[in-house]
């Protein structure tokens, strides 16, 4: 199966990864990306090829729209000239929905609308994706077989698009956010930042591990390591105190909002 891939950055070169881990042919991957230097480095790195965006749309039977969400009115208007009316056109920009790419490309092409996040970059991703209306079975496996190859996938309904923006599109940068303050924290209380850096770090690691693997809740193993009037419960009682389920609630309302804004 013939896949084009427009844009060619770090997502990009992540789902290339993953098409051919998916068992593609690097043959069958052709990419277009306005970086002259990039497009070869990539094409010297996996041996995919490099087209003119009006011959890599021109033919391919997937196309990856791997783009910044503020672009995609712009790329729509270059490609829809050249699009074959069998090819699914496969997004991946925050808050674009279906019917606007299909729009954007005269009304009829069948879209599949995609949300990854950065974790893909090490096969570790988690990405939702929905289906519009002429996507033909196959094409529909196959994108949802080669996003297995970035981590985790699931199906939604299109309208719950924004939900999982603000869940695990955003996600890993509240985690980020949440390991720098505790690696403040910690140096803070006297600690070096390697020292802090490296407990920090692990110990997220391996709670995260202990969450996938042991089969209980996050509730549960919270619970487990909670022990009355100690360390732990002293931390967790200032953390409700500062009301911190409120305050993700409404980061991820926020982010949920500006997705839809996005539309």
């Amino acid at each position: 199966m013939k896949v084009g891939v427009i844009g060619a950055g770090v997502m990009g070169e992540a789902l290339i990864t993953a098409l051919i881990s998916y068992g593609v042919s690097p043959q069958e991957i052709t990419i277009s990306e306005k970086r002259h230097d990039r497009a070869n480095e990539l094409k010297a790195r996996y041996g995919i090829s490099v087209e003119e965006l009006s011959v890599n749309v021109a033919s391919s039977e997937i196309l990856l729209l791997v783009v910044k969400p503020q672009d995609m009115t712009a790329v729509l208007s270059e490609i829809r000239t050249e699009m074959k009316p069998s090819t699914t056109v496969v997004s991946f920009a925050a808050g674009k929905k279906i019917d606007f790419i299909s729009t954007g490309l005269g009304g009829n092409s069948p879209v599949i609308r995609v949300m990854p996040n950065t974790p893909t970059l090490v096969g570790a991703g988690m990405a939702a994706f929905s289906v519009g209306a002429g996507v033909s079975t196959s094409h529909k496996e196959f994108v949802s077989g080669f996003l297995v190859a970035t981590g985790k996938v699931v199906e939604i309904a299109e309208e719950l698009q924004d939900a999982v923006t603000a869940t695990s599109g955003s996600g890993p940068a509240y985690f980020f956010a949440f390991v720098e303050a505790m690696i403040d924290g910690a140096v803070a209380l006297g600690l070096s930042k390697e020292v802090a850096t490296q407990l920090t770090v692990q110990t997220f690691i391996g709670s995260a591990k202990l969450l996938q693997e042991s089969g209980k809740s996050a509730t549960t193993l919270r619970e487990n390591v909670t022990s009355p009037n100690g360390t732990t419960a002293a931390a967790l009682e200032t953390l409700s105190a500062k009301d911190l389920s409120h305050v993700v609630a409404d980061a991820m309302k926020s982010a949920r909002n500006r997705s839809i804004e996005l539309a």
